[in-house]
């Protein structure tokens, strides 16, 4: 259990905040490049700060306050100008750091516009997201982790806004044991309560109901600190130790990824009870197709509940998302009474006090990048192949069935000679 105040400190992310600060040292998602082609100014709330997002006529992007200071009316209608971003009202235009450039009906000799600043923020381009730092100058490098950054893989994004604290999600990823019973009995109820039994469930490879190999038993779980985050294991019934699930496992990327496979899920705080949760995919090219280029990426949205109001249960993300979101817009850990199995949440709760009493003293958190050959490309580990996981169905980490492209990439691969 934890106090009141504990938990304000561990979940709070607006600015000032303990928790706040820290997130201020990282680059967090804010738009998909996707969501720019179909209209170049996107409102964001991240971190309890209400800004916009958008990109210039030289495509360079900026991320800004989503007010002009002028008359105050919203810059979501602002319009893209070479150098920056142009408030529709009376034509004030700022930079991407936020500094006023234009002030058209002012006299060309005014001052005026060199002593207006807004705030303004870094954001840069990867992998199909714009980025975006909020924390003190000189920001670190953006860090290119493997799956945003590597050659020759097709890619989507997937999106839902969850209400509730970014937290909730996170916790999710510490706690192995929620598989077997709501991605494995609860699952399963489902699927026959949906009048689908014997039918592939997505998420779960080509698996069925009927599989005598869904939700199976945890024997054993295991977590080890390493320089990014925290190595999460496990061995299930029927395996060993030399079962890649424990010998590898899947890493919590520090502090809001989790990578399975060959998916990124990234729990972005929007604000203390609001998310943007993204699945990031990464599957191999067709066969045999090599310096693969995608024009686009799709950006998709994945359903939180249906036309009734019931959350969207009959896949892997579905339940964890009415998992994290009946638990309250910020769930009350003072009524929690975690277990032996709960080791993982109590170490990434001690690891995020950690690396905020680092910050409050001065210090940089890890995963902080500032040397350019320790950032080329931060190869992270994964169970298996991609091309593995593409001829067994098992790409999906929870998406499926909303992703565009996984059922295609899946059925190349099924047909590809071995």
């Amino acid at each position: 259990m934890l106090s009141v105040e504990e938990n304000k400190r561990l979940t709070e992310v607006g600015p000032g905040t303990p928790m706040g600060e820290l997130m201020r040292r990282y680059w967090h998602p804010v738009a998909a490049v996707a969501e720019l082609n179909q209209n170049p100014v996107k409102a964001v709330k991240i971190l309890g700060e209400s800004l916009v997002v958008y990109r210039d006529r030289q495509g360079r992007y900026g991320l800004i306050d989503d007010t002009c200071p002028h008359r105050r009316i919203s810059l979501v209608y602002g319009i893209p100008e070479n150098e920056g971003l142009r408030c529709p009202y009376h034509g004030w235009m700022f930079d991407g750091s936020g500094q006023c450039l234009e002030m058209p009906a002012e006299s060309p000799e005014s001052t005026f516009p060199s002593r207006v600043k807004i705030t303004g923020y870094p954001a840069e381009e990867m992998g199909g997201l714009i980025f975006a730092y909020l924390g003190p100058l000189p920001a670190p490098l953006l860090p290119r982790w493997d799956l945003f950054a590597m050659d020759n893989v097709v890619r989507d994004i997937g999106w839902t806004v969850i209400p509730c604290n970014w937290m909730q999600a996170m916790e999710n990823s510490l706690d192995p044991t929620h598989a077997e019973w709501l991605h494995g009995k609860y699952f399963d109820y489902e699927w026959d309560r949906l009048g689908r039994a014997g039918q592939p469930m997505p998420g779960r490879g080509r698996r069925t109901a009927s599989a005598s190999n869904t939700g199976a038993t945890h024997k054993k779980i295991g977590f080890d600190v390493f320089e990014h985050g925290i190595i999460k294991r496990r061995v299930l019934e029927g395996y060993d130790e030399t079962h890649p699930m424990w010998s590898i496992g899947h890493p919590i990327v520090f502090p809001t990824m989790l990578r399975v496979g060959t998916n990124f899920q990234i729990r972005v705080p929007m604000d203390d009870t609001h998310t943007w949760h993204l699945m990031y995919g990464a599957y191999p090219p067709p066969p045999g197709v090599e310096n693969y280029h995608q024009e686009e990426i799709p950006f998709y949205e994945i359903p939180l509940k249906d036309e009734t109001g019931r959350f969207v249960t009959d896949f892997v993300l579905g339940q964890d998302l009415m998992a994290w979101v009946t638990q309250g817009a910020i769930a009350d850990r003072r009524e929690e009474k975690l277990g032996e199995s709960d080791k993982g949440i109590i170490l990434f709760r001690r690891m995020l006090r950690e690396q905020m009493a680092l910050v409050e003293d001065g210090g940089e958190p890890m995963n902080t990048f500032r040397d350019p050959e320790k950032n080329k490309l931060i190869n992270l580990f994964q169970e298996r192949s991609m091309e593995e996981a593409a001829r067994n169905g098992g790409l999906s980490s929870g998406q499926a069935p909303y992703s565009p492209l996984i059922p295609e990439i899946h059925e190349a691969w099924a047909n590809a000679p071995a």
